[in-house]
């Protein structure tokens, strides 16, 4: 199969789908790779060594996606891609269509075959491509909410989350208790901080009081601890997660109303939407906004934050789904490969993933 990686363009997009190890894989395997000139550059990875491992280095995006069967991608394709969508292409990307719905519509226009990491399930309900840039968002989250809180940011608040003798910790609070939140925790504990985690989940809050030892406090996710906590919280953490679906605004305007001015919020679910009401999408470039006096950090792609690490522990993970797509495709894996087949979401100019398809009945 020939496969194609062009360049990612989302603002301040840094990762590369694929390392050139990968590459050297699927050359291996008998597969041709096509990658845009410069594409891993941004992640340490210069044309030469992608070349000296087999791949064909191209001069930009439209032969790739004209010639490629496959186009392997790290973010959702944008608007300015879609003139290169061409029926029964195989598209093996991060979609998140709850949030894009017009690329949901053009998908289908062009009949491809959209397959999105997001919601490869395992048999036990984990989501083994989304987790590696979970945990890298859910530590990225914390460490961006601790230097907003610092006045060079232009915060009067001045905090130091894990203060010193003397003076009171931070505060922070993680809603969702998943891959990010666990993570966004560990990072947050580290430091110092007066944690907690909120979630819905029972089982998943038992596991996480064993997990911390008694280190953060692990309370249910209901309407009473919410306002409690997001009031007191310095360093607010959305990290709610429902697959392949929108995620719900469980932090409401009135309990952000209730958060001391300078207080920072990261919304790491803004990639499906936000989990707080009052959050919407921001880019690197402009990363913050300031709503009820309340800092506001929302860029859907954080991971890309640290690219090296991010494009080493994507590849990592998605590689031999990617082997099994190539060589196989989507037939054979659509019956051989239950857990790669529920990453499909779009084929034959229909949603036809169980949750997203609710999303797009009009399109299913």
């Amino acid at each position: 199969m020939i496969v194609g990686v062009p360049k990612e363009i989302k603002d301040g997009e840094t990762r590369v789908a694929i390392t050139p190890d990968g590459v050297k894989k699927l050359m291996q395997s008998g597969h041709t790779i096509l990658l845009e000139k410069g594409a891993g550059l941004k992640s340490g990875y210069t044309d030469k060594q992608f070349r000296d491992c087999g791949a064909t280095i191209l001069p930009g995006p439209q032969k790739i996606w004209g010639m490629a069967n496959m186009i392997i991608k790290v973010k959702e394709p944008l608007a300015s891609e879609y003139k290169y969508f061409k029926e029964d292409q195989i598209l093996f990307t991060y979609l998140h269509l709850a949030s894009a719905p017009q690329l949901a519509k053009a998908l289908c226009k062009s009949k491809m075959i959209g397959f999105g990491y997001e919601t490869v399930e395992l048999d036990d309900g984990s989501l083994p491509l989304l987790t590696p840039m979970s945990e890298v968002a859910g530590r990225v989250a914390t460490q961006v909410g601790t230097r907003l809180l610092h006045s060079v940011q232009g915060n009067e608040k001045g905090l130091l989350l894990g203060g010193v003798t003397g003076t009171y910790k931070g505060t922070v609070t993680v809603v969702g208790g998943g891959v990010v939140g666990r993570n966004a925790a560990e990072v947050a504990a580290g430091l110092g901080a007066d944690v907690t985690i909120l979630d819905i989940n029972k089982a998943r809050l038992s596991f996480l009081k064993n997990h911390f030892q008694g280190r953060i406090h692990c309370l249910p996710s209901n309407t009473e601890n919410l306002t409690k906590w997001v009031a007191k919280s310095d360093l607010l953490i959305g990290a709610v997660l429902v697959a392949g679906d929108k995620a719900p605004k469980v932090v409401t305007k009135k309990m952000i109303q209730g958060m001391e001015p300078g207080s920072v919020i990261v919304d790491v679910a803004i990639d499906q939407g936000g989990c707080m009401e009052t959050a919407k999408p921001t880019t690197h470039k402009a990363p913050t906004f300031l709503k009820y006096n309340i800092i506001h950090y929302c860029v859907p792609n954080m991971p890309a934050l640290t690219p090296k690490t991010s494009t080493e522990a994507l590849t990592s993970a998605t590689f031999p789904y990617i082997l099994k797509l190539a060589s196989h495709g989507p037939e054979k894996i659509m019956e051989t490969e239950p857990i790669l087949a529920k990453g499909l979401q779009i084929r034959g100019g229909k949603v036809v993933h169980p949750v997203v398809k609710n999303l797009f009945k009009s399109l299913s």
